[in-house]
């Protein structure tokens, strides 16, 4: 079983496109699969905050298969509308049947700092089929908002992560700085030291 230790990364920015994030090294011919099995798909809903814990990993058994439709048609659909183009109509569909699986919480507002936000008002889904529910609700919400257009893959030639650039710039590159933002350095200062140029200053 995957661990989120040692597979799973968090800087998707979204829960859709964490989940997204879960098929692994998509650049090669036969990417990373950490959803191997059911328990491994329990134990991602419940550290992503969709599954109440407690939920036996044979209860999400018919939601593995679901899961990685579901996974794939929000993979296809994020980068469709963020390059500026259609999903396919099946794609659209599937999103849909399984937002509706759960019924989407009530809009909450609350007053911070003298503006109002929208509450936390997502409830852990007592099953895995629910818990999807939420991730396909979360994309929908993606799909819909200008944020989609924030949509990036990483830019190192081995990673090919999803994420939501939030930079102020809107110029992120890479899934995190700490990975491969810094082997994107240390390649590119090793490229250097052979070629005899000095580092950059600052």
């Amino acid at each position: 079983m995957a661990t989120d230790d040692d597979m799973w990364i968090w800087d998707g920015g979204r829960a859709c496109l964490d989940f997204v994030n879960t098929l692994r090294s998509r650049w090669r011919t036969t990417p990373v699969e950490t959803l191997r099995s059911s328990g491994d798909l329990t134990l991602w809903l419940q550290k992503a905050g969709l599954l109440a814990p407690g939920v036996q990993a044979p209860a999400a058994a018919a939601a593995l298969a679901t899961g990685r439709r579901l996974r794939e048609a929000v993979d296809r659909a994020a980068l469709a509308v963020a390059d500026g183009l259609l999903p396919s109509s099946a794609d659209i569909a599937l999103l849909n049947v399984s937002a509706a699986v759960a019924p989407h919480p009530a809009p909450q507002i609350v007053l911070t700092d003298g503006h109002l936000t929208r509450a936390g008002t997502a409830s852990l889904a007592a099953d895995p089929a629910a818990a999807l529910a939420l991730v396909a609700q979360d994309a929908v919400e993606l799909l819909l908002s200008a944020e989609i257009r924030r949509v990036r893959v990483c830019g190192s030639d081995t990673c090919a992560l999803r994420f939501v650039d939030r930079s102020p710039a809107h110029n992120r590159r890479w899934c995190s700085m700490s990975r491969c933002g810094n082997r994107a350095k240390v390649r590119l200062h090793q490229a250097r030291a052979r070629r005899g140029e000095p580092a950059p200053e600052g």
